[in-house]
């Protein structure tokens, strides 16, 4: 099994070489994409030198910060150019822990799906302000009800997707850059079908480099997931009537 796990990076100089020790250690087996967003702090060439002391660590530049979900989306298409099996989100910042891949590795053959997830039983946050755990399990709470889902951790960013569930979605359809990327992507595996698993993680509030989290960015995922389930919604209604008249 061919896995990938894809890092994305703006700014992560003091915490991109713990994380991705931390990776090589725990599944060494693993081969890592760093995709960094032409980041002020030297990340970037940072990544090209720990790609020289390791032929396991590759690197992709983009020109400019454009969002999590285009730094992602560019990753899929690299891995899957490249015939990976298995490819992985996993954070810069630590807040993943890489020591817990082999648990979400362990079931990925039994669902299309594998995300590591804070709010079913077992899973837990350590150091978060209260504050963000309300948005997130408020934003969790609305998102899988407008949309139908069952998923709990509906916004989680640790996942494992097998490479035939990236093949069927289209990437040139995808808006959603920032928060919402995780509640789009579980959506559209969820409407073709497949299989979504949770495994319960430890997530732990960052400590070095600074949250891309802003307030911005959570109205956008509010808005796009609004708009997804009242759309679905309408085709649900639209088709009804079609089959009356």
């Amino acid at each position: 099994m061919k896995i990938l796990t894809i890092i994305p990076t703006y700014d992560e100089i003091d915490a991109l070489p713990v994380t991705v020790r931390r990776l090589r250690a725990a599944v060494p087996e693993s081969d890592v994409l760093i995709v960094d967003d032409n980041s002020p702090d030297g990340t970037g060439q940072l990544a090209e030198r720990m790609h020289a002391d390791d032929d396991q660590i590759h690197v992709l530049h983009r020109t400019a910060k454009n969002g999590l979900g285009g730094a992602y989306i560019a990753g899929f298409r690299w891995g899957l150019e490249r015939g990976y099996d298995v490819l992985v989100e996993l954070d810069a910042d630590g807040s993943h822990q890489p020591e817990q891949l082999p648990e979400l590795l362990a079931v990925i053959d039994e669902a299309h799906l594998v995300i590591g997830s804070r709010w079913v039983p077992g899973g837990s946050v350590v150091n978060w302000p209260i504050h963000r755990e309300i948005i997130s399990r408020l934003g969790s709470l609305y998102s899988r009800t407008l949309l139908g889902l069952k998923v709990r951790d509906i916004t989680a960013g640790f996942r494992a997707f097998r490479a035939e569930t990236l093949q069927e979605i289209d990437f040139d359809t995808i808006e959603s850059v920032g928060y919402g990327f995780q509640v789009d992507m579980t959506f559209r595996v969820a409407r073709h079908g497949r299989v979504i698993r949770e495994v319960p993680i430890t997530f732990k509030e960052r400590e070095l480099g600074d949250s891309k989290m802003s307030g911005d960015i959570v109205l956008e995922a509010m808005a796009n997931v609004t708009k997804w389930g009242l759309g679905a919604r309408l085709a649900k209604l639209q088709k009804r009537w079609g089959r009356r008249s």
